[in-house]
């Protein structure tokens, strides 16, 4: 191939694909009028206002695909009044400059006490979206926008954004204040039909790759190489996997004569630190061999100075005179200065080693374009550039704004070490899904200020686990650490299991992240997306879908020093839930009070949950297709769930060959039946296949048939739980365990429930005794929760014995 037809870094970090004309048979307006509507969808319109009649056909960062399938709608128009109408929503317009009066849709259904009506103008009051940062945040802060809300519906004011030019590089739109350019969401309570809705017009979210799903280990503290690989070594030793290695800013000169002499702060730096990493190459060698992906941390807000060692090859490439040793000032808005900062500048970085970048970008919303965000510029080339060299890309900044859902991973900032920040991580988290953004990372255990606190750390590292990114952070102390065996015995225990289990998770999250690729359904969503209807789900803001299988009802609060237990209260919707660690049965349709020790987490699967798990006990740093599998299964409901993976192959969804493994449990017929696998598994050797029924009653027998053949098992009883190993099993073979008709799960067990608690409880034993005979006596409940409310006690201590009382009825 000669130089000529190589395609050049800088055209493929040009290449976004959009698709930003409509189709005109969706246009209402336009032309030589003053206004424009486009129907994107039944519940998704655009409105639009010129006073010159120039419309924008440009894709915005907002908004890329606006050639959707044309929906069935009518228009009418009659004595100057257009009214426009889908299965969703009736608009009318009265053909004036928009206002309250004159631009009106009512949405389909019923949504509060009357109609549910939105007014251009007024103000649209949505469950939040999101925020770009929670630095310096030491609990809730204000949301930006949703696009769901229980009035049904919700508009984003897309007037100001940025835009993109044909070239694909970033520009702005016409500067007029009176110009108007908005989305209207009107999809009622289907939530998840509204953000399907967002994917649709603003791009899906993107295959994760993997690796990203796993733990981070990230730290600001000056290491040197022997430290950090040193310390990548302890991990190993204590058997506590990491997939990701994030290297802080001390990887580059900061503390330096040269940078002093410059009058600059060392923040931005290009220039390895050689006292601490002589043989940077060697370097993220050894953390690769050691199966971690490496980020870099880059400030570049102040440039490119004359001391850094790529400072000649920049100047050269921006046509920058070296004589006076000025520095080359970062202007990201410059496609001269955008393609020599990625491939002068970090392109040698990345070909020693660096898989992606930590883009910490802290200086604001302005650049030397008006309305263009540095920001949104920094994510969007990162993204496009890291897809170049690596496949499944990936980058790690801050939330920009809507759209910004299409560059994960998203780092929420400096997190306080408080019980207050860790409150409000859950429901910022959740809430962000409303707008469509998915991967938030977290400063899990806390970053700044706050103190030494093992509850605390551990409880944010449970919440880590059932995050959608669980990256260990703290800030450069001494006193300020992130390792489990830094903390006290309990803790640090905790710590690990949970750290383990987040590995165990893959199979599980790995499947969610297709499918929040491919299906438009983010990781975790607040409960209301699953339950619009109970007004319930409004109520637990830090309560949280994780995935089709689990809900996860986060502690948040420190315990009772004389119970040893956290309370939190949470709300099952209607059925029956299993906690996936201690096995208790729980009915639903009602808000409870969850008490847990510290080495308890509340997580919940539903009836017929099939929930798959990396099977080995102790995982490594590798984060493969899992050679062992076990699944944990909730009898009582049907269930059916499809494991996803694939090959390692191509860079998006779109391109992935997926290897797919059904998994279905019928309840009439007691059986659960796994595979045949479809997709790339031809030739691939079968794997090792162990069943966890979850809290299941005893049943006579057990049988498994794998393929023809019957196999032989015995059945072991782990804790309320009973476990089948079923063996290895070929992807194009069907195993089938069977229970035997109708199987039950296990009525709870009040007495040995309660009894650790009571047992471990700083209280009186007259009081102990008093309320052990309640609850061992042969009385029906309806009894036993009269005496317990009768007897004195502390509310704590009552609220946690009636939990498992009334658990199940």
């Amino acid at each position: 191939m000669d130089k000529d037809s190589v395609i050049q870094p800088q055209f493929l970090r040009s290449n976004f694909p959009t698709r930003p004309l409509a189709d005109p048979n969706a246009i209402v307006g336009g032309g030589s009028h003053k206004y424009r509507f486009t129907v994107l969808t039944d519940g998704l319109i655009r409105y639009e206002w010129a006073f010159d009649s120039q419309f924008e056909d440009r894709a915005s960062s907002f908004a890329i695909n606006r050639n959707l399938p044309v929906p069935k709608f009518r228009v009418t128009e009659k004595d100057g009044i257009i009214e426009i109408v889908t299965e969703r929503f009736h608009f009318t317009y009265d053909g004036q400059p928009f206002s309250p009066s004159g631009l009106v849709v009512s949405v389909s259904g019923f949504y509060n006490d009357h109609s549910s009506v939105w007014r251009y103008g007024e103000d649209c009051e949505t469950l939040g979206g999101t925020a770009r940062t929670l630095d310096l945040a030491d609990g809730r802060i204000p949301l930006g926008p949703g696009v769901i809300s229980q009035q049904g519906f919700s508009a984003i004011d897309d007037s100001k954004t940025m835009l993109f030019d044909s070239d694909g590089f970033v520009t702005t739109r016409r500067l007029d204040s009176t110009r108007v350019d908005g989305y209207l969401f009107t999809y009622g309570h289907d939530y998840a039909g509204a953000v399907k809705a967002l994917y649709a017009l603003s791009g899906n979210q993107p295959l994760l790759p993997r690796w990203a799903l796993g733990n981070w280990w990230s730290r600001y503290y000056a290491y040197s190489d022997k430290e950090y690989l040193a310390l990548m070594d302890k991990f190993e030793e204590e058997k506590i996997p990491l997939s990701v290695a994030v290297i802080d800013m001390d990887w580059h000169l900061i503390d330096d004569p040269k940078v002093h002499a410059s009058g600059k702060t060392g923040w931005t730096g290009y220039s390895w630190n050689k006292e601490l990493f002589p043989e940077p190459a060697k370097f993220l060698s050894e953390l690769h061999k050691r199966g971690l992906k490496v980020t870099l941390n880059d400030h570049p807000a102040d440039g490119v100075q004359s001391y850094e060692d790529l400072y000649p090859a920049m100047a050269e490439a921006m046509e920058h005179s070296t004589e006076h040793k000025d520095p080359i000032h970062f202007d990201i808005t410059d496609p001269k200065f955008l393609n020599a900062f990625f491939d002068v500048l970090h392109r040698p970085l990345e070909e020693q080693g660096v898989d992606f970048w930590w883009i910490d970008w802290q200086q604001g919303h302005h650049s030397r374009l008006p309305g263009i965000d540095p920001l949104w510029v920094l994510n969007h080339f990162h993204f496009l550039d890291n897809k170049i060299n690596h496949k499944r890309p990936l980058t790690f900044s801050r939330y920009a704004g809507p759209g910004s859902h299409r560059y994960p991973v998203g780092f929420s900032g400096d997190a306080f070490v408080t019980w207050a920040s860790l409150a409000f991580q859950p429901e910022f988290t959740a809430k962000a899904s409303n707008i469509g953004y998915g991967w938030w990372s977290h400063d899990i255990g806390g970053h700044i200020y706050g103190g030494k606190d093992d509850e605390l750390g551990t409880r944010w590292v449970q919440f880590g686990c059932f995050s959608p990114i669980l990256r260990l952070h703290s800030t450069k102390s001494q006193w300020n650490r992130k390792e489990p065996w830094t903390y006290a015995a309990e803790a640090g225990h905790i710590m690990t299991t949970f750290l383990r289990l987040r590995h165990n998770l893959l199979p599980y999250l790995y499947t969610m992240n297709a499918i929040s690729a491919t299906e438009a359904r983010p990781l975790v969503r607040s409960m209301y997306w699953a339950y619009p209807k109970s007004p319930e789900a409004y109520r637990v803001p830090n309560q949280y879908l994780f995935g089709s299988e689990l809900i996860v009802i986060p502690i948040t609060v420190p315990r009772d020093p004389k119970l040893r237990l956290a309370k939190t209260k949470g709300w099952l919707p209607a059925g029956k839930f299993v906690d996936i660690f201690n096995g208790v049965v729980y009915d639903g349709d009602r808000e409870i009070w969850i008490s847990r020790r510290l080495e308890d987490y509340p997580v919940f699967a539903k009836t017929g949950s099939i929930i798959p798990l990396d099977g080995v006990k102790e995982p490594t740093n590798s984060t493969s297709n899992p050679s062992k599998i076990e699944i944990l299964v909730v009898v009582g409901a049907d269930g059916a769930f499809e494991l996803i993976e694939d090959d390692g192959s191509g860079d998006s969804a779109e391109e992935v060959s997926w290897i797919k493994t059904p998994i279905k449990y019928s309840q009439a017929e007691g059986t659960l039946t796994i595979g045949p696998c479809t997709g790339a598994q031809a030739g691939k050797d079968g794997r090792e296949w162990s069943i966890k029924f979850l809290a299941l009653k005893d049943p006579k027998e057990i049988y498994v048939q794998l393929g023809t053949g019957e196999i032989s098992v015995k059945p072991e009883k782990v804790k309320n739980s009973i476990v089948v190993q079923v063996g290895n099993i070929l992807p194009s073979a069907t195993a089938t365990i069977a229970l035997g008709n109708q199987p039950q799960l296990a009525p709870n067990n009040v007495e040995s429930l309660t009894w650790p608690l009571l047992a471990d409880a700083q209280i009186e034993f007259r009081l102990k005794e008093d309320i052990w005979q309640i609850l061992s006596a042969k009385i029906d409940t309806t009894k036993k929760t009269r005496k317990l409310h009768a007897l004195e006690m502390d509310s704590n201590l009552r609220d946690a014995m009636l939990e498992y009382v009334l658990a199940d009825g």
